[in-house]
This record gives structure tokens, C-alpha cells and sequence, in this order.
């Protein structure tokens, strides 16, 4: 019943009218058409002239880098160019379960992990681990920076030196002047875009991501493209796939974001506030069940009150001067989207208020090393997420919206507010969302792969993409909300994607899974660290795959 109320709060909210100024060029208009035909043209003449990484003495010899040359504006495809940076690891051609036999080249897969703001350069490490061996022998696996991210032509707003604040407070009923500091916090950001980026920034948007992944295709010699988006990758994927069906071999979308012209920004992250608060009672409902473990209560109330006391005690003193309860919050942030990390989480918490702070220091305290990175990456979130969609403009609107859905869902209501207030004030014109959607034989049959109970993509989104997708396929893990799925513990989704990927099989029109076992309970010495400090918990399971192969989880 509550998660009904959550959802009917979140979708009953009223909402005004929403930034105006938006971009009045036609998505899909002749221009663009024309630009994005000749840089695909020069691309595949050019090729990828794949050498070592830059950081070569980090990765294992397989793996090559290169560069990709697109327009900044499709519209002047003769205009400025700027550079993608590509990762690939060839085909093994060596089945994994032995016998000797070569194994046929499919051609390339190329991964996008979300975000936005995510680089895929270390996608092609996965194909060292055990669940990716089939897919790593038929496919080159191929990564790569958007744009914006990383050396792709990297976008910044602000000096990283200043980026991380911690410790920083977290009230789930902030004060009017709190607020005002937060509108004033996010004005400056947006400023800092436009001062940083000038009139560049209006071009980093999801369709020219899609336009990007076209030259992409083009420059690697593929003349259909099998992807595989997970999160954000799967909305300019579905964009991909409205504009060049034709294009298109295979496709894997992993944990859909909505893509309803509607939804797009500022209501579908209403629907992911209301997604976390029932995802964040799941984690505490587990923390209850193994309470001989963690000692934070045999309920999930229970539990809350413990999480609420170390938030007061952090918003008093916070740990080892670092840690408040915003770096608190945003560690179990990620835990409600990734429940690989509830034991971490969940021994931090419960160490902290037994005295030990240390657990929590190491998860939750924000790194200066990283700050450079997290910048990039939120400045490229903003800046895609902002120019996408129109958003409102009238601070009203925000607070009306959100002290409604926060009475109900205050887990991450107000977090994510703050994640995306830039967006009110943004500086440049917004993009008219493309009406996604395929009619009957435009496109070859797709793969759609949700959780029931993801937070950040919630299933809703899943339902939609694959009611507009003609051809689709939905497989569903059954009462289970880790966000990505393809390569995790689900042995049932796992053979679902081989299947499509290696065989083009598929089950029908839907099919589901049962869930992946719980985490086990465990008092670990150390666990993931974070990077980023604001609330959109980002790596999919083949990003994380590939960065704890890299030595590091975003």
C-alpha cells in the first residue's frame, strides 16, 4: 500500500509550466540527418587508428585506445570537430569451455554505462571475468568516453580544487535558509557552465550522444551496430534506435530509463525519489532480518531510528572531521541502488554507532584525488540532463512538488532536488525529447532488462521502452532492485543476454527471472568507496565489473 502511495504521490503532483526557450530545430530535421551521413562517411574512411592507452602501464596489453572525430554540431558537420576517445579488445576467438574450438567474430559490441557523465573506456577489462568470456570470444568489446567526459572533449563548471565540501549537512526538512543557500549554490553552477563551456555547451545533449554513437559505428566498419546501454545508455540508445533503425543488428537495454517525451527530466526524477524511499526500506528491512549481525534492531523502523541518530551525531561532530550526514546519505544511496553493498554499509553503520568510526570514514569520506573526475562527470550530467528536456524555472514549483513527495518518500527527495536545481536556472536552450518508438519490422527484436525493484531507473520505464520498441523483448528479475543487470549474479538474465547476443535467440514477447540470492551478512575490514558527491549512483554491473578489473568502483 505504501508504495502505491509513493507512486500516486509522485504522479499526481501539479506541475506548472516548464522552462521555456526550448530548442525549436527539429530533432530528426534535415540537417542534422545530412551532418550526421557525413561525418559517418569520413569516419569509416578514417577508421580507428587503435595504439597503447594513455595509461597503458595500468591496463593489460589487449586492451588499445583511439580516437573517433565528430562534429560538435551535426547542423555544421564542416565546422568544429572535437575527439571521442575508443577502448577495444579484439575477440578472443577461444571458446571458454574448452575443447580448442575457435569460435565465430560477430563484430564489435559496443557498451555505454550511463550516467550521464560515465566514461565505458575500461568496458573492454570485462571480458576478463568469468560471466563475460562467451560474449568477450565472438564480440570485440568496445568502450568509449562521450563527449564531454574524460578526454573526449571534457566539459567543466567549476574549479575541482573547490568541488568536494564535506562534510556537508543532509536535513530531510531543510530550512528556508537552507534552501536559498542551495538556489544560490546551483545558480553559480549553471554559470560556471556557460562561463566554462561558452556556446559550446548547448551541443552536449542525448541526441547528439546517438549521433555520436552512429560515427562510432561507422569509424569501427560495423554496418549494423550491436549495443548495449545500460541506465542513461539505454535512453540514447532507444534515441539511437528511432533515428537508424536501419542501423541497428542488436541491441541490450539494462535497467530503461522512461523515455516518454513527458517524462524526460524533471518527473522522471519525482519517479526516482518516490523508487528510492521503497528501495531504502528493502535495505533496512534486510539490516533487521540479520540483526544478530549488525545490532541495529530486529525491525526496519528500528533500524531508521539508528541511521537518524548517526545522522544527528555526524550533523554535530562530524567523523574524523570528514564525514556528515551528506557523505552518510549518499553512501547508502548507492547501497539502495547496488545491494552487493548492503553489507558494507550496513557494518559502517552499525561500527559508527558502537564507537568505531573508521568503516564509515573509509566509505563515505570524499577523496581530493578524485575530485577532478566527479567534477567532469557531474558538469557532463548536468549539462546533458539540463539541455535534454525543458525544466521549471520557478523555484515555487520545485518546493511545492518536492515538500509534497517528501512527506512520503524522504529518503532522497531533497538530495535529488539539489542534484538537479542547475537545471532551473540553466543558461542555453533546451532540446524537444524525440517521440521514441518503433513501429512493426523497423527495427530487428531488442532486448529490454529490468529489476521490479530498481530505484533508479524505476520498472515503469522498462514497460515503457518496450511498449514503444515494436519487436522488444522484456525479461524482468522478479522482487529484486540491483540496478544493471547484464554480467551480475543472475544466472537466469545472464543466459538471456548470451542468448540474444550470441545467438540472436530470445524468449517471448517477455519473460522474468527469479530473483538473485541476498547479500550475505558480513562485518568487512573495508568496502567500495565513493567518488562522487552528488545523488546519482551511477556504475552498472559491467561498468563496476570493469572498474574493480581497473582497480577502482566509481
Amino acid at each position: 500500500m505504501r508504495a502505491a502511495l509513493l507512486y500516486s504521490a509522485a504522479g499526481s503532483l501539479l506541475l506548472s509550466t516548464l522552462a521555456g526557450a526550448p530548442d525549436t530545430t527539429d530533432p530528426t530535421g534535415a540537417a542534422e540527418r545530412r551532418g550526421t551521413a557525413v561525418a559517418a562517411a569520413r569516419a569509416k574512411a578514417a577508421g580507428v587508428d587503435f595504439g597503447p592507452c594513455p595509461d597503458a602501464q595500468d591496463l593489460p596489453g589487449s586492451m588499445r585506445c583511439g580516437t573517433v572525430r565528430v562534429p560538435l554540431d551535426y547542423a555544421r558537420p564542416d565546422g568544429e570537430q572535437i575527439e571521442l576517445s575508443v577502448s577495444r579488445a579484439r575477440a578472443t576467438r577461444k571458446d571458454p569451455r574448452g575443447g580448442g574450438h575457435q569460435v565465430l567474430r560477430q563484430g564489435a559490441l559496443v557498451h555505454n554505462p550511463g550516467g550521464p557523465g560515465a566514461t565505458g573506456l575500461y568496458f573492454p577489462l570485462i571480458g576478463l571475468l568469468p560471466e563475460w568470456k562467451r560474449i568477450a570470444a565472438a564480440y570485440d568489446l568496445v568502450g568509449y568516453a562521450p563527449r564531454g567526459v574524460g578526454r573526449s572533449a571534457p566539459l567543466s563548471c567549476t574549479d575541482p580544487k573547490q568541488y568536494f565540501t564535506g562534510p556537508s549537512q543532509a536535513p530531510a526538512r531543510p530550512s528556508v535558509s537552507y534552501k536559498k543557500e542551495r538556489i544560490a549554490g546551483a545558480k553559480a553552477y549553471a554559470r560556471g557552465c556557460a562561463e566554462r563551456a561558452g556556446d559550446a555547451l548547448r551541443h552536449y545533449h542525448s541526441l547528439n550522444n546517438a549521433r555520436d554513437l552512429d560515427v562510432l559505428r561507422a569509424a569501427l566498419g560495423e554496418e549494423r551496430l550491436t549495443f548495449m546501454g545500460s541506465s542513461y545508455g539505454t535512453y540514447f540508445g532507444a534515441l539511437y534506435a528511432t533515428l537508424f533503425p536501419a542501423h541497428v543488428r542488436r541491441m541490450v537495454f539494462d535497467s530503461a530509463v522512461h523515455p516518454g517525451p513527458g517524462r524526460i527530466g524533471y518527473r522522471n526524477h519525482l519517479a526516482r525519489s518516490a523508487a528510492f524511499e521503497r528501495r531504502w526500506a528493502d535495505f533496512r528491512a534486510w539490516i533487521a532480518r540479520h540483526d544478530d549481525v549488525y545490532g541495529l534492531g530486529t525491525t526496519a523502523r528500528e533500524v531508521l531510528r539508528g541511521y537518524e541518530r548517526a545522522s544527528a551525531r555526524l550533523a554535530a561532530e562530524p567523523a574524523g572531521g570528514k564525514v556528515g550526514p551528506g557523505q552518510l546519505k549518499e553512501a547508502l544511496l548507492q547501497a539502495a541502488s547496488y545491494d552487493d553493498l548492503w553489507p558494507h554499509r550496513a557494518h559502517a553503520l552499525s561500527a559508527y554507532l558502537k564507537g568505531d568510526a573508521e568503516p564509515l570514514i573509509e566509505q563515505a569520506e570524499q577523496h581530493p584525488e578524485a575530485a577532478a573526475e566527479a567534477e567532469n562527470s557531474r558538469a557532463v550530467y548536468l549539462a546533458v540532463e539540463c539541455n535534454d528536456a525543458p525544466w521549471p524555472t520557478d523555484w515555487a514549483v520545485w518546493d511545492r512538488d518536492n515538500t509534497r513527495l517528501a512527506r512520503v518518500a524522504p529518503f532522497a527527495t531533497w538530495d535529488n532536488v539539489w542534484t538537479n536545481l542547475p537545471c532551473a536556472f540553466w543558461p542555453v536552450p533546451r532540446q524537444r525529447p524525440l517521440d521514441v518508438g518503433t513501429g512493426p519490422g523497423e527495427l530487428p527484436p531488442t532486448l529490454v532488462l529490468a529489476a521490479e525493484r530498481d530505484a533508479v531507473t524505476p520498472y515503469d520505464g522498462a514497460l515503457a521502452l518496450h511498449g514503444r520498441l515494436a519487436g522488444s523483448v522484456l525479461v524482468t528479475e522478479r522482487d529484486a532492485g540491483t540496478h544493471g543487470l547484464a554480467g551480475g549474479p543472475n544466472a537466469c538474465v545472464n543466459g538471456q543476454v548470451e542468448a540474444y547476443l550470441l545467438e540472436g535467440r530470445l524468449p517471448g514477447r517477455r519473460a522474468e527471472c527469479a530473483p538473485h540470492a541476498e547479500p550475505r551478512p558480513s562485518a568487512p575490514q573495508a568496502g567500495p568507496k565513493l567518488s562522487a558527491p552528488h545523488a546519482e549512483p551511477e556504475p552498472t554491473a559491467p561498468d563496476r565489473a570493469g572498474a574493480a578489473a581497473h582497480g577502482s568502483v566509481r
